[in-house]
């Protein structure tokens, strides 16, 4: 692709942070867009704002841990505007704590937004992107902790990894099938959202569990663990930065796109004990 200029684009998770600024910064360049958000006043207001520069754009609720919701963001835009060129797999929820006090509702969670979503997401918009026949691109939101593997993020860092490898597997797919579509992976450090607010969309089993997560940290260096993480995502980049070294990455046909340059070291330092057979150093990013 050249430039998003007439493009249609499908954007999860677009409701506010990240996602919203991929959308802002499609509709200034000239995109149609379909939004998808789990959150209804949101979404509404994201349409609404969007709308009010002129984009042409639709918003569908949804939940896209649910196959048949995101099949619904495919089937909205194809009727909508009988094409698919630009799909934004970003919708992304966090949760964590000592694996072992972890219960299956969190990681059906974390694992249902985070990694299904994105699963799902490829599964209902690849096949229209091709079908549409001009070519285009997937761009899927992973994070730094799907290159690294910070304590007490277990649910959130698999699901992580798990974006991280199915992008580049995808990537290798399309090459080979499908060469003018391309796949970005998004792998930010803090940013400026929301993500350190997660629970307040997440089921009632989650969030009744967190307590008691919490407990098991009082007393620990972790203690008030929330409170440093709240100090570091309000310090972190603006989603609008983010959006647009996104975009014009995927434009560039890049694959990787590292928002926090000076994170890469723990990138490379992974790697380097994993070839050597030493064992994986602990690191908390941004706060070393």
């Amino acid at each position: 692709m050249e430039s998003y200029e007439d493009r249609v684009a499908v954007v999860t998770g677009a409701g506010s942070g990240i996602g919203l600024a991929i959308a802002t910064e499609l509709a200034a360049r000239g995109a149609r867009l379909v939004l998808g958000d789990i959150e209804s006043d949101a979404l509404t207001a994201a349409v609404a704002g969007l709308e009010s520069t002129g984009a042409e754009i639709v918003g569908v609720r949804g939940d896209v841990s649910i196959a048949a919701d995101v099949e619904r963001l495919a089937r909205t835009a194809m009727e909508r505007f009988g094409a698919l060129h630009v799909a934004v797999n970003n919708a992304g929820v966090a949760g964590g704590g000592p694996m072992w006090e972890i219960e299956p509702a969190t990681w059906e969670w974390v694992l249902g937004v985070d990694l299904w979503g994105v699963i799902h997401g490829v599964r209902a918009f690849v096949p229209r992107i091709i079908e549409s026949g001009a070519g285009g691109v997937v761009i899927n939101t992973a994070s730094m902790a799907g290159l690294t593997s910070t304590p007490f993020m277990g649910p959130y860092n698999v699901a992580k990894h798990g974006v991280v490898t199915l992008s580049e597997t995808l990537h290798h797919e399309l090459s080979l099938l499908h060469p003018d579509i391309g796949v970005t992976v998004l792998c930010p450090g803090w940013v400026r959202t929301r993500i350190h607010q997660s629970e307040r969309n997440s089921p009632a089993a989650v969030a009744e569990r967190q307590d008691d997560v919490d407990a098991v940290l009082a007393g620990t260096p972790l203690d008030g663990m929330a409170g440093m993480v709240d100090e570091l995502v309000a310090n972190g980049l603006d989603p609008a930065e983010v959006a647009r070294m996104t975009l014009d990455a995927a434009l560039a046909g890049q694959v990787y796109v590292l928002t926090h340059g000076d994170w890469t070291n723990m990138v490379t330092r992974r790697t380097e004990l994993m070839v050597s057979g030493r064992n994986p150093e602990m690191s908390f990013p941004g706060n070393d």
